[in-house]
């Protein structure tokens, strides 16, 4: 991981949000949110919105890393999701690397519509070993497919 070339991230950009990405569209795939989706709104859901801050730090990140040893994962992310955001809005997206750890980056994001700050927050991630990370999942894997009597789900 490369902590000179992270500690100088600054992002700006936009992104315009699609229909399909609503609180109302994300809810009606979701077994248990299904049964009350039509009484959300058509605004941005939340989860969508971490996605797309979550994918830009990643993708930032990842230029400072050696991908072929280090995977980057989430860690912590704190956000205020402080207004709605309709379809079709076009949200400007500012983020830079507000503090390093060992094999860590926090990012701050902050986004903007046209009228107000729609969201504050925090992305921490981690430049993981892939080697390790990918033995962890495996061993999870058998011992998930152990505890189910080694039946597949």
């Amino acid at each position: 991981m490369n902590q000179q070339g992270l500690s100088e991230i600054c992002f700006e950009e936009t992104y315009a949000v699609p229909q399909d990405q609503t609180a109302r569209s994300l809810f009606a795939r979701l077994p248990h949110g299904s049964d009350y989706a039509q009484t959300l709104i058509e605004c941005l859901a939340t989860g969508y919105l971490v996605a797309v801050v979550e994918s830009i730090c990643i993708r930032e990140m990842q230029l400072h890393v050696d991908s072929a040893v280090e995977v980057v994962v989430g860690r912590t992310v704190h956000i205020e999701h402080r207004g709605p955001v309709p379809p079709s809005t076009r949200l400007r997206l500012r983020g830079w690397v507000e503090g390093l750890g060992e094999r860590s980056a926090t990012f701050r994001v902050q986004a903007h519509d046209d009228h107000e700050l729609v969201f504050d927050g925090t992305v921490t991630l981690v430049a993981a070993h892939r080697a390790s990370i990918e033995s962890r999942i495996a061993t999870k894997i058998g011992a998930l497919e152990a505890a189910r009597g080694g039946q597949r789900v």
